[in-house]
């Protein structure tokens, strides 16, 4: 059985000072304080969140072994 393939997202900057809408989607993702980390389902509603707030966030994908595959980081 293959394996599930996860995105571990991490909030590196502030949404202070961004739109509502990103604000928003910050918070719907499930982070609130900056260095906090949540691991989310690779799905394309999340992979959507994620690259409207790709300013914020440094994200990775990883496997449910916990098994790294690739990188994303803020710009």
């Amino acid at each position: 059985m293959a394996a599930r393939r996860l995105l571990r997202v991490t909030l590196v900057r502030s949404p202070i000072g961004c739109p509502k809408d990103q604000k928003a989607t910050v918070k719907a993702l499930g982070l609130n304080k900056i260095g906090k980390t949540v691991t989310l389902p690779d799905n394309p509603s999340v992979r959507g969140m994620v690259r409207k707030v790709a300013h914020l966030v440094r994200w990775e994908e990883v496997t449910e072994e916990g098994g790294r595959t690739e990188h994303g980081h803020a710009a």
